[in-house]
């Protein structure tokens, strides 16, 4: 049944406010100099409205679309050159799934033991990426899940903002335009190829329900094209950069109906498990580039715990290889998805531990007992 025309305009009313504050917030900060300043910018300035009381949202519909156009973007920066590095992911692969255990079990360990959450919820709050299957699961086990989803959209804020910032701070920052690729004016008729095969590998990439599946699979298909060299189209930088504003617009208004007061409450269990986490992240990170011929910022991403859709967008901002990048997220929400139930049903089994809370000091006996 459609929507009332009351409830249709509600929501391009209200998408329309997301969008204009996503724009000016990634415009703002990427005239002021701000790394990846259109979708970290978007990010934050939706956030901030979002808990100011602004019913910020994005429909799916339109998040779908924004997705496909992020992904075509992001193939296009392949090249026949790219593609000869691909020897180098199973052994990257094998050390980013390495990282990912040792960083659940030591992210799970800090918010037993430091914040008092019990073992469910703290697994769930330490697994990096596949948010709706971990919302999903938790609610199944009948976790916490405003700790988690506090947790979990903290830690991709965090890592939007922070990595840009520290690769900047350390002058890491790889040079170039965002998105862009030189070449020669694209022709209507590259164009319409570009977008409807890369359109169709995205349909069937979502139907087959692999992970990421529409942002990946047009990935997948532009990159093909650009890789074979058949295809040398792009799309308009300001259709990529709208997409990527879209993007940080949709990350940002999941806080809301976020109560502030919440939101404090559990802040320090979300900036204490992101430094465990990047910690054990950046360890590994470090290890591999000292290993392979990779370039650390390619790997800073990849390896970080942050959600796929989120990081992809931040390799097209950061001028990154969006196939490496990318095929190390998808191989950890593989990781996450399939090791989760399991876990999470032996934790369930398992006999529950006191806090600190909850151990109290023995009753001395008086006369009468």
């Amino acid at each position: 049944m459609p929507p009332s025309p009351a409830v249709a305009q509600r929501v391009v009313l209200r998408t329309a406010e997301t969008l204009l504050i996503g724009a000016v917030g990634g415009t703002v900060f990427t005239l002021i100099g701000a790394p990846a300043g259109l979708v970290s910018g978007s990010l934050l300035s939706v956030a901030a409205a979002s808990l100011l009381g602004r019913p910020m949202m994005v429909p799916r519909p339109l998040s779908r679309v924004l997705s496909v156009l992020v992904g075509i973007s992001l193939g296009a920066v392949v090249t026949p050159e790219t593609l000869q590095g691909l020897f180098a992911f199973p052994l990257s692969i094998t050390i980013m799934l390495v990282s990912t255990a040792c960083m659940m079990a030591a992210t799970t360990s800090y918010l037993c033991y430091v914040h008092g959450w019990d073992a469910q919820t703290a697994l769930f709050g330490a697994s990096p990426g596949a948010l709706a299957q971990v919302m999903t699961l938790a609610a199944e086990y009948g976790a916490d899940l405003r700790k988690i989803a506090i947790v979990q959209v903290m830690r991709v804020v965090v890592l939007t903002i922070g990595i840009p910032t520290g690769l900047a701070y350390f002058g890491l920052m790889v040079e170039g335009r965002m998105m862009m690729r030189v070449g020669p004016p694209a022709s209507v008729t590259e164009i319409v190829i570009l977008v409807a095969a890369s359109a169709g590998t995205a349909l069937l990439a979502n139907r087959l329900r692999f992970p990421g599946g529409l942002m990946f699979g047009a990935m997948l298909g532009s990159a093909a094209l650009h890789g074979s060299g058949y295809v040398h189209a792009i799309l308009p930088w300001w259709v990529a950069a709208a997409a990527v504003v879209g993007i940080g617009s949709v990350t940002g208004s999941r806080f809301a109906n976020t109560d502030p007061r919440t939101l404090l409450k559990y802040l320090g269990a979300a900036l204490g498990s992101f430094a465990v986490a990047i910690t054990v992240a950046t360890l590994f990170a470090v290890l591999l580039t000292n290993v392979l011929s990779v370039r650390i910022p390619d790997t800073v991403v990849a390896f970080a715990p942050g959600a796929q859709d989120t990081m992809m967008v931040l390799a097209l901002a950061l001028h990154l290889d969006p196939i490496f990048v990318g095929a190390h997220h998808v191989s950890r929400f593989l990781l996450v998805s399939l090791s989760l139930p399991i876990l999470a049903g032996r934790l369930q089994r398992m006999p529950p531990e006191k806090t600190a809370e909850q151990v109290q000091p023995p009753v001395r006996p008086t006369i009468e007992d």
